[in-house]
């Protein structure tokens, strides 16, 4: 069993623990790293892969929103699996399915057969998102962890806008763009190789004894229901209307889906988004920040390289290098941030600042950016930008691990995962259609007034090969990207705001140097939801359990203990998972339960070496009975009166 205590080391176990950790951690980086690349690598490529392919503006969203809802779609998928069964065979399978279709994807011949590889790489890409941050948390502590957030936050920038840069190095040389896809295969292979030599994490063990279940209906819901709005926000506007019956049929859809979701998940008994995540303040919060930073990240940075190219006349490689300013930005801040959080312990100061920059960032870039703008004013925009996100994207992360127990690491961390997917999923395909829809009129609008006619070489929505084009037309294209490209940012920055306002709101915890949360071992305040309380306390048996309703942790529910004579002889609450634990006498006792209005009673026999009494409390189901032994098994069944119970809980609460 995993330690939940930080123990005191020499310098030499130190050393030791720093390489047990940065060994398989490396190899994680390397999968996170490529994962992350194979998204962004095709930015500066695509304008040319498209050429070569037929491709037109429309598939140009799909190549990069495909992959992106694919993963977003599966990250809380493979978060709830990793809370269930081994994070290292989950890890090394993400790897495997990312492999496959990063070769897929190279060896495409048709834009169809590129998007529906893509798909295939961004169901690999969910799983390398949520798995790197749910085993990092598994094997260092929060206080530990903001140092190596940062070098997880600092990968993720490099290959965000550094990706870029190597795509437009690659389409430049005589490789070809099919080794942008290529060209990550031998770093996840190594990858696979260091995780299967150094990575050891404890797999799962529920304390129920329960066999794993896994909540199948909800993750097609909730698959279901993020195609459907991603569907809208990609296609409304060029396929058909935004006010059009299609995209009221797909809203409709979403929305159905996704409430019928919510229902699921409230009853299954394994959810795979669990609701009960829902009612911490700091989820609730960086949930929230993180849907709107994933937007403002994801949907600002992925147009930038199609900016410089098609606005400003740069080559592939030009236009990434051009973006290292957000490159500095984002790794610079991100582990700067990691260190001085590692340092002093708390996080919510760097959040604030790196919001407050991500604002400012894309208030200036909408203000400044154009085909003919400074690139030193456009260069302080990115900066700003790279700096913002470089300091939340993980931090936000951190600070939900920091409040969840271990056991719910996976679920907790990719939900955070999966709603910052989500924003930039929607913030690809919903800017990335406001772009086509700003360039087309724009461009058309220029056309008419110019009196020139731009021919097949603007038409169709076609992405255009400036080179190709005659002077006239040739301004008026980018003039139309460059005026499109300020209006992505001038949308971008309100988001940003509003995650800078959830930011705010949120209640800094200092970070524990615990792999766990630990909770007093006092009988009446509950122990530790992720670690089985002992069978005997400190002045008698132990009663001890968890209270569930509709599958979901009840905390908070009320335990009332009474004797044979109806007399109230303990009462406790259940923790914030429904982990309860209370000293009782031997012997009968009747307990009853009371969440929200719904009681439970039972009558259960108490031996010398304790009690584990886990209770369910279905939805409209009336109070029953059962008798266990001292082993916790079923007994004899026994009737409890339903209105006795609430009648004695009442009677005990009042004597209370």
């Amino acid at each position: 069993m995993t330690s939940t205590t930080r123990p005191v080391r020499t310098p030499e176990e130190a050393a030791a623990h720093r390489r047990d950790v940065l060994l398989p951690l490396t190899g994680l980086l390397m999968a996170l790293f490529v994962g992350v690349l194979s998204s962004t690598i095709v930015s500066n490529a695509l304008p040319r892969i498209l050429g070569d392919l037929g491709g037109t503006q429309a598939e140009y969203t799909w190549v990069v929103s495909a992959s992106l809802l694919a993963m977003t779609a599966s990250t809380p998928i493979w978060g709830k699996l990793a809370d269930l069964y081994s994070k290292k065979l989950l890890v090394q399978a993400a790897i495997g399915i990312f492999l496959v279709g990063s070769l897929l994807c190279g060896l495409a011949v048709s834009t169809g057969q590129l998007i529906g590889f893509r798909v295939l790489q961004g169901l690999g890409m969910g799983g390398l998102q949520a798995l790197t941050q749910v085993v990092i948390a598994a094997i260092i502590t929060p206080r530990e962890r903001g140092r190596y957030m940062g070098y997880l936050s600092g990968i993720m920038s490099i290959a965000v806008v550094g990706g870029p840069l190597l795509g437009g190095i690659i389409v430049d040389s005589p490789l070809g763009w099919r080794w942008c896809f290529f060209v990550g295969v031998p770093l996840a292979a190594l990858s696979l190789l260091v995780l299967q030599r150094t990575l050891n994490v404890p797999t799962p063990v529920r304390a129920d004894g329960e066999r794993p279940s896994i909540d199948y209906l909800g993750a097609t819901l909730i698959a279901a229901a993020v195609s459907a709005l991603l569907l809208w926000t990609s296609l409304a506007g060029k396929q058909f209307g935004w006010a059009s019956p299609t995209s009221f049929g797909l809203i409709g859809a979403g929305l159905v889906l996704l409430v019928g979701a919510i229902v699921v998940e409230r009853r299954a008994k394994d959810p795979v988004v669990p609701p009960f995540l829902f009612r911490d303040r700091t989820v609730v919060l960086a949930t929230v920040a993180s849907l709107f930073v994933g937007v403002a990240m994801f949907g600002s940075t992925i147009f930038l390289s199609q900016y410089f190219q098609l606005a400003r006349g740069a080559s592939a490689t030009e236009a990434g290098l051009l973006t290292l300013p957000m490159i500095v930005g984002m790794f610079g801040a991100s582990n700067v941030a990691g260190q001085l959080i590692t340092r002093t312990g708390v996080w919510k100061r760097y959040l604030v600042g790196g919001a407050v920059s991500l604002t400012a960032g894309l208030s200036l870039g909408a203000a400044v950016i154009s085909s003919t703008a400074p690139y030193w004013l456009v260069a302080v925009a990115m900066a700003l930008v790279g700096i913002g996100v470089g300091t939340t994207q993980q931090n936000l992360v951190l600070a939900v691990q920091n409040t969840v127990a271990l056991r719910h690491m996976g679920a907790a961390s990719s939900t955070v995962t999966f709603f910052r997917s989500l924003g930039g999923s929607a913030g690809v395909a919903g800017l990335g259609a406001l772009l086509a829809s700003v360039v087309g009129s724009r461009t058309a609008a220029g056309l008419a007034d110019a009196g020139v006619d731009g021919g097949a070489a603007v038409g169709g929505g076609q992405v255009p090969h400036l080179a190709d084009l005659p002077e006239p037309v040739r301004s008026i294209v980018m003039e139309s990207y460059g005026h499109a490209t300020s209006m992505i940012f001038l949308v971008a920055a309100p988001l940003a705001f509003l995650a800078l306002l959830a930011i705010l709101a949120l209640r800094e915890v200092p970070l524990r140097d615990t792999l766990d949360i630990e909770k007093p071992a006092d009988p009446a305040a509950g122990a530790s939801a992720t670690t089985p309380a002992p069978p005997t306390g400190p002045t008698g048996p132990v009663l001890h359990g968890f209270v569930r309703a509709d599958g979901a942790p009840a905390g908070g529910a009320v335990l009332t203990v009474l004797d044979g004579t109806g007399d109230e002889v303990g009462r406790t609450r259940a923790d914030a998972d429904g982990h309860y634990r209370i000293c009782v006498a031997t012997g009968i006792v009747s307990t009853v339960y009371r969440w929200e209005g719904r009681p439970a009673a039972h009558r259960v026999r108490v031996g010398a070496d304790g009690l584990r009494l886990d209770v369910d409390l279905p939805a409209g189901a009336p109070a029953d009975g059962t008798t266990r032994t001292a082993g916790g098994h079923p007994g004899r069944h026994e009737l409890v009166s339903v209105i006795e119970a609430p009648e004695r809980e009442r009677t005990g609460a009042d004597r209370g």
